[in-house]
Order: structure tokens, then C-alpha cells, then sequence
């Protein structure tokens, strides 16, 4: 028992670099070197515009016939019809849309109010279609030789949103195909990142019909620009129900045929996700649907669902309302849009505590006024309500460090006999009534509520282009002089210092080196991050310096030897 609590601290630490250095490897197209994982897609440029127009998701001529089944939305394109293509662009005060006249399809949206990772003088941009990358938002019908997101439609309505008006509608209409026209309206909001879109399916012809309705998400399975090299997020499909929540997707799934998800639901989403900002296409609940995700082509890939519509005589029409969002993931908007759909914004298994931390933020923030010092704030309530638990902890380390002498002196006399040298400690321990294990039960409790308070801090968009103080204008970026990783090292070494050396010298080396080494990630880490360690630091430096004082062991700082 020498010294168990340091042991397991260090453990943690090294497995968390660990996860790290494989995350890093695999970030940059490597195999991951501990944890191996199946092979990502490739990371190839993305399909080129001309490509990936001929190989994303289009009903083939060969098999419209065929009522379309869920992962077997076919892939080749049918004859355009000669009709003049136009991009067409709209705006309202937070996005900036691009539809293509073929298919009333939506190519590209910029976000006004978020700026781009690489280069802050643009907005960022989510959906798009060029050489580099392809995102779509695609809609159309199958089941027979209907009008799909490849087929020419007509544009009418308004491209931007006046003084005092508050909604904006787009109207894109299909040629009559095969007896059946797709009218699609688009409606966009004032202030919103959700857009109504309603389909309206027409039988203009002389026998019935029996078309579905699909909505897929089309995107290249590359990692977005600008994502850190020193922490992983997901990035890729999701599908939620009632019935199996939230199902993530990686891409090398779907590349081996390996993707599973709940294949038919009345109620659900599917979505494309990526740090910060997701795009998902929502039908109303009661609607029956069937979901699915599948390779499209080289280094592209769907998720979707397909709806049937009831037969259509002559003269009949059917109309279905969707909604499609495209934005950031700020948590209470989701929540109001759609049940499950605040489940993109990924805490990974520790949701439960993340989303009361996030709460908690949030309410804070509406009093502060800023980002930064909530955090500050919140974790000063954080240590409040673990104060007594820190208490413990901070004793045992008092008591330990006022019998360290007691220690290192018996291990002195003992060293050529380590089994008598056991003894002798444990009854050191049982006399100065010292449980070595005291100072980390306390601590490991704590622990799951830090690591998700760091997914809170890492996960929220809230965070992008949100100022601190002075020189700290995005607490979702790394410190740019690199002064808050400097003052979080300089913490850690002298919560370090303060802490009762180890006996065991070896021991000892390692408790100064792992924490420069740990250091160094924060310096890549967003400064929002590192506010919150800095902050925790600080508060524990000052309670275990109050408690040593207390229980008359005076703080000493144990300076390394690395003789």
C-alpha cells in the first residue's frame, strides 16, 4: 500500500495520454498505436462538384420502378432535361443559403453569426458543394419515375428578408414526370437555423400512384478543418427513435457494411454531426419512416429516411411537412425543435452530469454576462459542494506528510529488507492513524463530475468567438500568447510541490515529470479549458493550504531531486 492514491492519480493521468495519443494518430490518418480501431474511410479529398452530382443518392433509371427499401436509395442519375441550372442565393440575419434549381436541392449555408475555424474574417460554413467538399440536403420521391433531387425545378419567391419582416418563402416546382409533380417550399425564420420544408406531391396523371418521400444527408467522411490534433469529436451520422435513442455511426462502419441503426420508427430524426454545428432532417411524430445509412461512393456517405405517401388517384394530391435544421448545437433550441435532437451535442457517456453542469453554466452566464468568468464561477460552486470531500482528502495528505520523515527515515534503515520494511510501515500507519488510501477515495468520487464538466466546456458552441478578458477573445481556441497554459503548469507543479514527496525516489521523479507532461496538451487545448484547470487548481492549492495550516503541518514545497 506505498503510497496507493499517487499510483492510481498517475495511472489516470497516463491513460488519459493514452487516449490522447491515439486520438492524435488516428486524427492524422494512422493507426491508433495502443487501441486499435477499424480502418476510417479514406481520407481522400472529396468527390469533385461533377462527381459527386452523379453519385449522390439518385433513384436509377433501372430501378424506380421498385419501391426503394432502406439502404438500397439507388445511386446513378437519370437524363436532366434541358432547363437552364441556377444557384440560388438567399439570406436572411444568420444564414446565407445556396439552392441548385436541379432538384430544389440546398448546397451550401453560411452562418452569419459564427465565424470560420481557419480564417475569422468569413462565416463559417457547413453545408456545401465544390472540388473539396460535399455536404447536401437532399429530397425527392421514389417508387417509380417521380421527380428526385436531380430533376430540373423552377424558383419562385423572395432571396432576402426586408426591414420588419420576419419569414421568407422559397418555391421550387418539378416538370410533371411520369404523371406526378414535386413541389417544394421552403420557409425560412427570422433569428432560426430550422427551415420548413413542405413537400407537395401532385398526380397530374391518368392512373394512381404510390411514390415515397425520401430526405437524406449527403456528406464526404472527412474530419472538418480546423478540429484540434489533441482531442477527438465525432464527427458523422446519427439516428435517434424512442425506441433505441441516440445511435451514432462512424463512416468506417458504413464503409464494412457494419452500421447498424433502428431500421423503422413513427417517430425519430437522422442527422450529420460535427463538433459544434449539425444539420438533421425532422418529420413529424406518427408518421411512419424507415431510416437508413449507406456508402454512396468513394469517400461519400447518406443517412436518411423514407416515408410512404397513400395511393394518389387522378387529380390528388399529398402534402408532407418537414423540418430541416441546419446550425449550431446550442442546447436549449434543440430541445424545443425536436425530442432527442439535443443529443447531438455529444457528452459521450456522461450526459447525466454534463447536462445539469451545462444548466447550471448557462444560468450563470445570465447573470455574468460572460463566458469566461461563469466558468470561473461555476467551478468556485463546484468546489463549494465537494469542499468537505476535499477536506478529507487534503487531511490524509497532512497526515501523511507530517509522518514522512517518520517514513523515509525507517525506509533508510530498512532498505535491504523490503518485507520488513512493509511491516514497519504499515504499523507506522496503524499507530499515526493514517489510511494511505484517505486522500483518494475522496478525490476518484469527484472525478466524473471534472471530466464532465470538460465535455460541457469542450462540447459548447456557446464557447466559439465568446471573449474572456484582454487578450482571450475565443474561449474555443487555444490561448494565442500561450499564458493560461503557463499559469496551469506553473499551478500544477506547485499543488505538486505541496503534496508530501513519495519515499520512493523513483516515485518521486515521476511526480514532477507527469505533470509537465500532462502540461504540454493544454497548450493546444481551447482557453476555455484551461481557465476551468487553472481556476480548480487554484482553489485546491488555497483549501490545502489552509487545512495543512490548520493541522499545524506548515506548507513546504518538496522540490525535485533528479540526482
Amino acid at each position: 500500500m506505498n503510497d496507493i492514491r499517487r499510483t492510481i492519480l498517475w495511472v489516470i493521468f497516463g491513460f488519459s495520454m493514452v487516449l490522447l495519443w491515439d486520438q492524435w494518430q488516428i486524427y492524422n490518418g494512422h493507426k491508433a498505436t495502443f487501441f486499435p480501431k477499424p480502418e476510417t474511410a479514406a481520407a481522400a479529398p472529396a468527390a469533385s462538384a461533377a462527381s459527386a452530382a452523379s453519385a449522390n443518392g439518385v433513384p436509377s433509371a433501372a430501378t424506380k420502378a421498385a419501391a426503394a427499401t432502406p439502404g438500397q436509395v439507388p445511386t446513378s442519375a437519370p437524363v436532366a432535361l434541358d432547363a437552364p441550372r441556377e444557384k440560388i442565393e438567399v439570406a436572411t440575419d444568420v444564414l446565407k443559403l445556396s439552392f441548385d434549381t436541379e432538384g430544389g436541392t440546398l448546397v451550401r449555408s453560411e452562418f452569419t453569426q459564427h465565424a470560420d475555424f481557419v480564417d475569422s474574417s468569413k462565416p463559417f460554413v457547413l453545408l456545401d458543394q465544390s472540388s473539396s467538399r460535399v455536404y447536401t440536403a437532399q429530397t425527392g420521391l421514389i417508387g417509380g419515375d417521380f421527380p428526385t433531387h436531380k430533376s430540373p425545378m423552377k424558383f419562385s419567391g423572395e432571396r432576402s428578408l426586408k426591414d420588419g419582416q420576419n419569414e421568407l418563402t422559397l418555391r421550387f416546382e418539378s416538370d410533371v414526370q411520369n404523371g406526378v409533380k414535386l413541389v417544394k417550399t421552403y420557409t425560412l425564420q427570422r433569428g432560426s437555423y430550422a427551415i420548413g420544408v413542405k413537400h407537395e406531391v401532385i398526380n397530374s396523371g391518368t392512373t394512381n400512384v404510390s411514390p415515397q418521400l425520401y430526405l437524406q444527408l449527403v456528406r464526404d467522411g472527412n474530419k472538418p478543418a480546423g478540429e484540434s490534433s489533441f482531442y477527438s469529436t465525432f464527427t458523422g451520422p446519427a439516428v435517434y427513435t424512442d425506441a433505441k435513442k441516440y445511435q451514432k455511426v462512424e463512416f468506417s462502419d458504413i464503409e464494412k457494411n457494419k452500421a447498424e441503426v433502428d431500421k423503422t420508427s413513427p417517430n425519430g430524426y437522422v442527422a450529420m454531426v460535427q463538433h459544434y454545428f449539425a444539420t438533421a432532417w425532422l418529420l413529424p411524430d406518427g408518421i411512419q419512416r424507415e431510416n437508413f445509412v449507406r456508402k454512396v461512393d468513394t469517400n461519400l456517405y447518406a443517412v436518411g429516411m423514407i416515408t410512404p405517401l397513400a395511393d394518389l388517384a387522378p387529380g390528388q394530391s399529398k402534402t408532407v411537412s418537414t423540418q430541416l435544421f441546419s446550425g449550431p448545437q446550442e442546447e436549449k433550441v434543440l430541445e424545443a425543435l425536436a425530442p432527442g435532437l439535443d443529443l447531438v451535442k455529444d457528452y459521450g457517456w456522461l450526459a447525466m452530469l454534463s447536462k445539469p453542469l451545462y444548466w447550471l453554466l448557462d444560468k450563470l452566464f445570465s447573470f455574468i454576462q460572460n463566458w469566461g468568468w461563469s466558468i470561473v464561477a461555476l467551478v468556485l460552486l463546484l468546489k463549494i459542494a465537494f469542499y468537505w470531500l476535499n477536506a478529507k482528502a487534503y487531511s490524509s495528505m497532512a497526515k501523511m506528510k507530517a509522518i514522512n520523515p517518520k517514513i523515509m527515515e525507517m525506509r533508510e534503515r530498512l532498505k535491504g529488507d523490503p518485507q520488513k520494511m512493509q511491516q514497519e510501515m504499515m504499523k507506522i500507519y496503524r499507530e499515526e492513524k493514517v489510511n494511505p488510501m484517505g486522500g483518494c477515495f475522496p478525490i476518484m468520487i469527484q472525478i466524473p463530475v471534472f471530466i464532465a464538466l470538460y465535455w460541457v466546456l469542450l462540447s459548447s458552441v456557446e464557447m466559439r468567438n465568446a471573449p474572456w478578458v484582454g487578450w482571450i477573445h475565443d474561449l474555443s481556441a487555444p490561448d494565442p500568447f500561450f499564458i493560461l497554459p503557463v499559469v496551469m503548469t506553473l499551478t500544477t507543479l506547485l499543488q505538486t510541490a505541496l503534496n508530501p514527496a513519495p519515499p520512493d525516489p523513483m516515485q518521486a521523479k515521476m511526480m514532477w515529470i507527469m505533470p509537465l507532461v500532462f502540461s504540454v496538451m493544454f497548450f493546444f487545448f481551447p482557453a476555455g479549458l484551461v481557465l476551468y484547470w487553472i481556476t480548480n487548481n487554484v482553489l485546491s492549492i488555497a483549501q490545502q493550504w489552509v487545512i495543512n495550516t490548520r493541522m499545524g503541518v506548515p506548507p513546504q514545497f518538496n522540490l525535485p531531486n533528479f540526482k
